[in-house]
């Protein structure tokens, strides 16, 4: 323990320093809907309307359906061409968080990669790992098939590394849901056509260190499952991609969950939600962010940074979350102090969620 530290506290705080962003090339909705969805669809007037109304204007994909159809492909030829997209999507958040934060790579310790969209070994853990010069000994974890809420306890777990070691590290969220576009039924299922309009292609990257002067500090993280509603969200391996389960009933459940997770993760600091400064919540989707403000008692301009993220990028899954954080950090005002909760939803039926403090 550190001379002078109060008994039971940790070493070190741990406090993420920088903040990176990497995506593939960017397509409107509605050139993606008349370019293609229309016809996946049958040019069904109501699946349109669902398309075009859930919050996107546009988002960012690894592959574009109007160039390249992969709903016939297998998941082995998906998986190939995850690894040539995620690589050096991923390497250049990572680039960039470490510049942000003014780090080299050869002072990481940990190296956390989480991702549900994709497979291979050696992963990206190891390969990016080896591209950006990252120590031989630089210890790794791969976070997988955890989906939207990844970022969270990759985040905890990568806190708690530098809390304990007083080492830096680094986290990425690296997903290629384009990739997962399935094929087209005699029935469309309207969770699919949900997900094909939601989903977007993005990597994001931070980095925490130990005492950093100035960022973000990561106080705790907490999660909720609600084992009862597993089946309301789940993320099927096929011979064709992964195939998301969406129920319409996800948001319903949150809001029955949402008041209790947030109080005990704010409870122990001696806060409440009208405490909170801001607030970086996942755009699982527009009745998603509204369920959640709902419940919260969040203003419209607190929830402005998940709603514009989600009109500019898409649900990114598990990179979303720290894309909506790294907007606030930037919006914020330089020395600007104030509480921040991350939060994100998931399989399982689970939220997890962070509490962070500007400093």
């Amino acid at each position: 323990m550190r001379a002078g530290s109060p008994a039971g506290r940790p070493p070190h705080t741990a406090v993420v320093t920088g903040q990176g962003a990497a995506f593939p090339p960017a397509i409107g909705q509605r050139a993606a809907w008349d370019g293609y969805f229309a016809s996946h669809y049958g040019h069904d007037r109501k699946i349109e309307r669902i398309f075009l109304g859930c919050g996107v204007r546009a988002r960012h994909a690894a592959v574009d359906p109007r160039a390249d159809d992969v709903s016939g492909w297998t998941t082995g030829a998906r998986m190939r061409r995850y690894v040539a997209e995620s690589a050096p999507l991923g390497r250049d958040a990572v680039a960039r968080a470490l510049a942000d934060a003014g780090l080299a790579a050869a002072d990481v310790g940990l190296f956390v990669v989480a991702s549900c969209t994709g497979y291979a070994t050696p992963g990206l853990d190891i390969v990016i790992a080896g591209e950006l010069g990252m120590p031989a000994h630089v210890r790794r974890l791969l976070v997988g098939h955890m989906g939207c809420y990844a970022a969270i306890p990759a985040l905890g777990a990568a806190a708690d590394f530098v809390r304990a070691r007083g080492s830096p590290a680094v986290v990425l969220c690296a997903e290629l849901t384009s990739l997962h576009l399935q094929p087209p039924s005699a029935e469309p299922d309207l969770g699919q056509v949900v997900t094909h309009a939601l989903f977007g292609d993005a990597a994001a990257a931070v980095v925490v260190e130990p005492d950093g002067a100035a960022g973000l500090e990561v106080l705790d993280t907490a999660a909720m499952t609600d084992a009862g509603s597993a089946g309301l969200m789940t993320w099927e391996v096929t011979d064709h991609g992964f195939r998301m389960g969406l129920s319409p009933k996800v948001p319903d459940v949150l809001a029955t969950h949402v008041d209790d997770a947030v109080a005990g993760l704010l409870a122990p600091f001696g806060l409440a939600a009208g405490d909170v400064a801001g607030w970086a919540i996942h755009p699982g989707g527009p009745r998603i962010v509204d369920v959640v403000a709902e419940r919260l008692g969040l203003r419209p301009s607190q929830t402005a940074a998940t709603r514009d993220v989600l009109a500019r990028r898409g649900n990114c899954s598990s990179a979303t979350t720290l894309l909506v954080l790294d907007r606030l950090r930037r919006d914020q005002p330089p020395g600007a102090a104030g509480h921040v909760v991350a939060m994100a939803f998931g399989p399982g039926l689970t939220l997890c969620a962070a509490l962070l403090r500007a400093r």
